[in-house]
C-alpha cells in the first residue's frame, strides 16, 4: 500500500504512540497497531483500531485526572 501523504513511501505494519488531550486530562496510549510509512513516517490506523482507541478514551475520560499512560495491548 502506498502512503497517502507522501505518495512514494510504502505502508508497513508497525506500532505507534497515540496522544490525546481530553477535557480534564492527557492520554498517551503506547504500542498501538498501525500502518506506518517507511518514507515519511505518517501513521494510519485501521478502523477497528480507531474504534478501540475511542472506547479507551471514553472510559479513561470518566476516571482519569491529569495524565494517563496505557499500553494498547493490555487495555484493548
Amino acid at each position: 500500500m502506498r502512503c497517502t501523504s507522501c505518495k512514494s513511501g510504502t505502508m508497513v505494519e508497525s506500532t505507534s504512540t497515540y496522544f490525546a488531550q481530553l477535557k480534564n486530562c492527557y492520554v498517551i496510549i503506547e504500542n498501538v497497531p498501525c500502518l506506518k510509512c517507511m518514507q515519511c513516517g505518517d501513521v494510519v490506523y485501521r478502523s477497528s483500531t480507531a474504534e478501540k482507541i475511542d472506547d479507551i478514551l471514553d472510559k479513561l475520560e470518566k476516571i482519569v485526572s491529569k495524565v494517563s499512560i496505557v499500553d494498547y495491548s493490555k487495555v484493548a
